[in-house]
C-alpha cells in the first residue's frame, strides 16, 4: 500500500534540525537522518520559534523557570538575565504558526529546547536550581492545538520502537486527511476501517473493541461526529508502541486467512517463524514477508487480509520493522 515514496506529506521541524545556524551559539543540531533520509519521503516546513519571534543569532540563552515546585505559571527568561522574559512572543508564535501550518501530517521537534523540546526540558526554580522537568513553550502550546497530530523528537527518533510508531502515525494522519477530501459517506468509512482494523488490533486491543463498536450503528449521531470521535481513537491507539506481544497475536489472526489454502507444511513453517518472533530469534519483517508471499500467492480469496494497512504502512524501502 506504501511502498512508493510520496512526497507531498508535509512534516514541520525545527529548522536548527536540518542544518540551519539557527541557534544561540549560532550553530545548528542536523539530524542527518531527517535531512539525509526521511526528506526523500516528506517535505520538511523548517521553523525556529526564537528566530521567529525576532531574536538574534547569536543570542543569549533562554531556559524555563517557575517560581514554585511544579509546573505553574513556567517562564522563558535568559539564562543570564532574567528581566528578558519570551514566554508571551513564543505563545503567540505558537498560536500563529498552528493556524498557518494547519496541512501538516507531523512534526519533529528539538529535544531539550526551552522551546521546541517536547519531553523531559529541564526546569529551573528563580534561585537557579534546576526542579523537574517539562515541556519547551512552544511545542506546548503548538501541540495543544493540534493535540491529534503525530509528534516525536528527533532525538527519540534514534529508538527502533519510536521511530516505527511516529512513520506509522504520519502515514495514518496523511491517509486520514486524504480520505476526508475525497467525501465522507457510511460506506467509505467502513471500507477505511476495515483496512486499518489490523493495524489497530497490534496497537491497543481495547481501541480495537471501542471503534468497531462505535461503527457499529452509523445511526446514532451525525456521520462528521461519528468520524471525528473516530479518528481520535485511532490515533490515540496508535500513539502506544505495538509490542511484541500484539504483533505476534496480529499476525496469528492474519495467518488464520490462510487457513485452508497453504499446505499443512506451509502452516508449520509459518507458524514456527511467528514463534520465533515472538521469542526475539528473529525481527518484524521475517514473519511478515513470509505471510505476505503467501497471501499474495491466494489473492483471489485474500483480498480482506491482502489490503490491511498493517501489512504495509509505511514506506517499505525505510526498512523500519527489520530491526523491530
Amino acid at each position: 500500500m506504501k511502498e512508493s515514496i510520496e512526497s507531498n506529506i508535509k512534516i514541520g521541524i525545527s529548522a536548527c534540525l536540518m542544518g540551519q545556524p539557527v541557534r544561540f551559539n549560532g550553530g545548528h543540531k542536523r539530524s542527518r537522518f531527517c535531512t539525509d533520509v526521511l526528506s526523500k519521503y516528506f517535505e520538511f516546513v523548517g521553523v525556529c520559534p526564537e528566530v521567529g519571534i525576532g531574536m538574534s543569532t547569536p543570542r543569549q540563552a533562554i531556559r524555563l523557570m517557575s517560581e514554585n515546585a511544579d509546573d505553574s505559571n513556567i517562564r522563558a527568561v535568559g539564562s543570564d538575565d532574567a528581566s528578558l522574559d519570551v514566554t508571551e512572543q513564543l505563545i503567540d508564535y505558537a498560536e500563529q504558526k498552528a493556524s498557518e501550518m494547519n496541512d501538516l501530517c507531523g512534526f519533529i521537534f528539538m529535544q531539550k529546547s526551552p522551546s521546541c523540546g517536547v519531553y523531559g526540558v529541564k526546569r529551573y526554580l528563580a534561585n537557579g536550581h534546576p526542579e523537574g522537568t517539562t515541556s519547551g513553550i512552544f511545542a506546548r502550546e503548538f501541540i495543544a492545538r493540534h493535540p491529534l497530530l503525530p509528534v516525536e523528537e528527533a532525538g527519540r527518533l534514534n529508538d527502533d520502537a519510536l521511530r516505527e510508531n511516529f512513520m506509522v502515525r504520519v502515514y495514518t494522519y496523511h491517509e486520514w486527511t486524504s480520505f476526508r477530501q475525497q467525501g465522507l459517506t457510511p460506506a467509505s468509512l467502513i471500507d477505511f476501517h476495515s483496512r486499518y482494523k489490523y493495524l489497530v488490533m497490534a496497537h491497543s486491543l481495547v481501541h480495537y473493541k471501542s471503534m468497531g463498536q462505535l461503527l457499529a450503528n452509523l445511526t446514532r449521531d451525525t456521520l462528521e461526529h461519528i468520524a471525528d470521535e473516530y479518528f481520535e481513537q485511532l490515533m490515540t491507539a496508535l500513539a502506544k508502541p505495538a509490542s511484541r506481544k500484539m504483533h505476534t497475536n496480529t499476525l496469528m489472526h492474519l495467518q488464520g486467512y490462510l487457513k485452508n489454502l497453504v499446505t499443512a507444511q506451509d502452516k508449520q513453517e509459518l507458524t514456527g517463524i511467528i514463534e520465533q518472533y515472538r521469542t526475539g530469534i528473529v525481527p518484524l519483517i521475517v514473519p511478515l514477508t513470509l505471510l505476505k508471499h503467501h497471501l499474495n500467492h491466494h489473492e483471489e480469496a485474500n483480498a480482506y487480509a491482502r489490503q490491511q494497512v498493517y501489512l504495509n504502512p509505511h514506506p517499505y524501502e525505510l526498512g523500519l520493522r527489520n530491526s523491530l
